[in-house]
């Protein structure tokens, strides 16, 4: 059976006091308390910001020795993309890598791309060339895009190495389905919530802002049990993060698999 570990996308949300962390926490203590709870975390910042390796080695030294591992990639591979200047951003983005990479740690880049990433002949060529550049680092792709859910893209993603991102999101027109296609030794699922009403709104807090309920995790048992039959490993990251929702939907899901004798970390 295939490694299985849960957690969180992104960890440093002060709000989570109380919810999780202890009201006195000091907030440079946040990753030491929560790599004591979860295994794997999924790194959002470095979407925002291009990361660097003197951060990353620091997060490495908070983290314990346990824990590995997912990164989103930058936004100036994904969403502002600069014909001239990619090449570039993604080379500094790897360097900045290295020492999650050379401590066996880096689990999985990740390549979200937004809903306006059409599938058109420049954005696919785009996408092979991007993972060509990057082909020696462990990377993931979610398209926000129903467009990209084909045979070819999936038949490319498996010749390339390169992992699925399957999401649990909004059954809104145009949004990918939420499927279960395993293309890499690496499932990777995205637990973003279903909160219509907001998932178009300018408000990111408010398009994440939803707790499941034990019934509609447990809906994905069966699905993730399949999974692991076609994987090495699987990551499972919940998005939905205001007021620490994402950490307490992690919990429930390791206690409904460990219910059905998994061992999820």
């Amino acid at each position: 059976m295939a490694e299985l570990r849960i957690g969180t996308s992104g960890y440093d949300y002060p709000e989570w006091k109380g919810p999780f962390y202890p009201s006195d926490l000091d907030r440079a203590d946040f990753l030491g308390f929560y790599s004591g709870r979860f295994s794997t975390v999924e790194l959002n910042f470095s979407y925002y910001r291009m990361p660097t390796a003197a951060q990353l080695s620091g997060l490495l030294k908070r983290s314990g020795g346990g824990m590995d591992f997912s990164i989103k990639a930058h936004e100036s591979l994904t969403h502002r993309v600069d014909p001239a200047a990619w090449r570039d951003a993604a080379l500094e983005y790897a360097r900045s890598l290295d020492p999650l990479v050379g401590a066996g740690r880096l689990t999985a880049v990740l390549f979200q791309f937004p809903f306006s990433f059409h599938y058109t002949p420049e954005r696919r060529r785009y996408l092979d060339r991007l993972l060509a550049e990057l082909h020696e680092l462990p990377a993931v792709v979610e398209f926000r895009n129903t467009e990209w859910l084909n045979t070819r893209v999936f038949d490319a993603l498996r010749k390339r190495g390169v992992g699925f991102c399957s999401v649990d999101a909004p059954q809104l027109k145009g949004l990918p389905a939420s499927i279960d296609i395993v293309t890499s030794p690496l499932a990777y699922i995205r637990f973003h919530g279903r909160n219509e009403q907001n998932w178009w709104g300018s408000d990111a807090a408010a398009r994440f802002d939803y707790l499941y309920t034990g019934e509609e995790l447990r809906g994905w048992v069966g699905r993730i049990v399949s999974m692991l039959r076609s994987a090495q490993a699987i990551r499972i990251y919940f998005n939905n993060h205001p007021r620490g929702q994402a950490a307490a939907n992690a919990v429930m899901l390791r206690e409904l698999l460990g219910a059905e004798g998994l061992n999820p970390r």
